[in-house]
């Protein structure tokens, strides 16, 4: 039997590597075959490590290259956030919670939902299903949800974030929701340990918006002003990867999950059309946007309008 490799997008976060284990997990549960193999396209995030760490999971594998493989995808379908050479493999299905960038030439199983995470559409296939979730994977799953939906302060979280969360809770032995996300957010710290590339690079995703090429990096922290001396570092890193990838524009949000909102700095050729958009004047490099949490609902959406 073909291994068919579950894994998410380009530098990926937390939901994309706890949607690759236990989507796994669900579908070996289901054929029992194990044919399905978790995987990743980068290296692992410190919250991440949290996470696997806490409820003693196993890290998916490297794959760095899908020539000749069968591969699902969770937690993207961007062309972008692809693995490597995935033109030479085969999709066979898609899991998904963001807006839906996907063409091929043959039928497969797309499952796309408007939840806060990928791993909530997972979970509730488990209880759908009626199949016991081992404690592991609903802690993995749990983090996830908890994760993107940023302690449910995003707005992208829906009802049903919150209600398979308040399930998983207690297979996943868990007793404060809110105290288990600030630890996590919390295993993010120790940016004085990092460099800015590495800041940037370990939640950073690439967009084709408009014909225009932009780069957003997101960093959650739960206090962004601990980064704020070194701006003139981001700025620097910031260019070196934009001449690079023959960007547009590229945006840093630092993220502040208590204070709930951004501070954005961006190297832009379009900046007439950011400070449009956000209706906010761009100085010094530099922007405040208060409340956004999101990327993916309150900064992608309106560049792309923008854009079109």
């Amino acid at each position: 039997m073909m291994t068919t490799y579950i894994i998410g997008h380009k530098n990926p976060d937390t939901d994309s590597i706890c949607a690759a284990i236990s989507y796994a997990d669900l579908k070996n549960t289901i054929v029992t075959t194990k044919e399905f193999q978790p995987a990743r396209s980068g290296n692992i995030n410190d919250e991440t490590r949290f996470i696997l760490n806490k409820f003693n999971a196993k890290d998916p594998i490297l794959l760095d290259d899908a020539t000749g493989k069968k591969v699902i995808l969770v937690d993207h379908s961007e062309p972008k956030q692809r693995p490597e050479n995935i033109d030479k493999g085969e999709i066979v299905e898609v899991i998904d919670h963001h807006n839906i960038n996907f063409q091929q030439a043959t039928p497969i199983i797309f499952h796309s939902e408007p939840a806060g995470s990928t791993c909530t559409i997972i979970a509730k296939m488990y209880f759908e299903k009626n199949i016991n979730i081992p404690k592991t994977i609903a802690g993995l799953l749990l983090g996830a949800i908890i994760s993107d939906t940023v302690i449910f302060k995003s707005p992208i979280t829906t009802e049903e974030d919150k209600e398979i969360a308040n399930k998983l809770k207690p297979i996943a032995d868990i007793n404060d929701l809110n105290k288990f996300g600030i630890d996590m957010f919390n295993a993010k710290s120790g940016w004085n340990k990092k460099t800015a590339k590495d800041i940037i690079t370990t939640d950073y995703k690439e967009y084709e918006l408009g014909g225009k090429k932009i780069g957003i990096a997101q960093v959650e922290t739960v206090d962004a002003s601990e980064l704020e001396p070194r701006k003139q570092e981001f700025l620097k890193e910031m260019k070196t990867i934009k001449d690079k990838s023959k960007l547009d524009t590229i945006i840093v949000l630092l993220t502040d999950i208590i204070k709930e909102g951004c501070i954005a700095y961006i190297l832009s050729d379009c900046t007439d059309m950011i400070e449009k958009t956000f209706e906010k004047k761009i100085k010094y490099n530099e922007m405040y946007l208060p409340g956004i949490l999101s990327r993916k609902k309150q900064i992608v959406p309106p560049l792309e309008k923008a854009l079109s």
